[in-house]
């Protein structure tokens, strides 16, 4: 059994499992421990106490504290160190768990709103030879590993294009999109960005951007406003068809091209079918991962490095949309 100390007790510590039925997937850090068997949620930190209350008793933890500087002291041991709280906590959370010496860390995403903070987490953690995995979770999603798979394999021929739809913040969904890119398609080279949407949050405006990925395909990324409704979907263009990933991964639909029922001579797009996704199964297979990788050596499906590399992105379209434009006066 790994034991865990889980440091945050918000939604995707474990609120987002309350109230689900029984034998539904677990969309949680605490509910993938607990289904998985593998793993002993022992302690957990968490400033509001009502709310670090409520936690121990829905997740039979044994001990709570306000303050990892309370934790610090009492000189338990875990194996698994979860980090749920928020981004601007990271930083130190991530340093104060290394204080404690466990085998690895599982990061939610973004790793942190500065990337010089970032690349310390990274870099701290492999100076203490501690794994490093964040919670792009798309990384553990079987339909988008059986995609880059076939489009590895050449089974949809060339590929053409790809766009990507998505809002609520460049480095919060937006880095989701841009991981998800990256792991499909290899690394991407920024050439363009739009103007900035404030729809979520103050300091992480959605941004439209244009990239090229490997062999010149040209990839866009397109912003909704998260007033309207949660937006994340993909659509590969390819020689023979079309992919598209829907509602965020929980559905997804294929359209085989062929010879034109209306226009000799023409080939179209069959309309295809919509087909239940893997997604909500990512946090199951994400705490698998993370318990392979500790008692078998296998490979993190998500680390600090691919993290990172999707956040470089991130705050390039940060800087490159807020700089001013020319004959723009800063100060205006």
């Amino acid at each position: 059994m790994l034991k865990v100390l889980l440091i945050g007790c918000g939604n995707i510590a474990g609120g987002f499992d309350c109230g689900r039925p029984a034998g539904a997937p677990p969309l949680t850090h605490a509910g993938a421990y607990t289904s998985h068997g593998g793993f002993e949620l022992v302690t957990c930190v968490e400033p509001d106490e009502a709310r670090r209350s409520a936690f121990m008793q829905r997740w039979g933890v044994s001990s709570g504290y306000a303050e990892l500087s309370g934790l610090l002291v009492s000189q338990d041991l875990f194996d698994v160190v979860s980090i749920c709280s928020p981004t601007s906590s990271h930083h130190h959370d991530v340093l104060a768990a290394l204080t404690l010496r466990p085998r690895l860390i599982f990061c939610e995403k973004p790793l942190s709103s500065d990337m010089a903070q970032a690349q310390d987490m990274v870099d701290c953690c492999q100076a203490q030879g501690v794994f490093l995995a964040v919670n792009h979770n798309r990384r553990w999603d079987a339909a988008v590993t059986r995609v880059r798979d076939e489009l590895t394999a050449g089974t949809w021929g060339a590929l053409r294009c790809a766009v990507g739809y998505y809002n609520k913040g460049v480095r919060n969904n937006g880095s989701h999109m841009i991981d998800l890119l990256q792991n499909l398609l290899g690394p991407l080279t920024l050439l363009d960005v739009g103007t900035p949407m404030h729809d979520f949050w103050q300091d992480d405006p959605s941004i439209s951007a244009q990239f090229v990925a490997p062999g010149g395909v040209p990839v866009n990324l397109h912003c909704g406003h998260a007033v309207d409704y949660a937006l994340f979907e993909l659509q590969l263009v390819l020689e023979h068809g079309l992919i598209a990933m829907e509602d965020g991964g929980l559905k997804w639909r294929v359209r085989h091209a062929g010879p034109s029922a209306q226009f000799a001579g023409y080939q179209s797009l069959a309309d295809g079918q919509q087909a239940p996704g893997s997604y909500l199964d990512t946090m199951t297979n994400a705490v698998a991962n993370i318990h392979a990788a500790l008692t078998c050596g296998i490979a993190l499906a998500s680390t600090g490095e691919t993290a990172l590399a999707a956040q470089k992105l991130c705050e390039s379209i940060l800087q490159r949309a807020l700089q001013p434009k020319s004959g723009e006066n800063p100060h205006a």
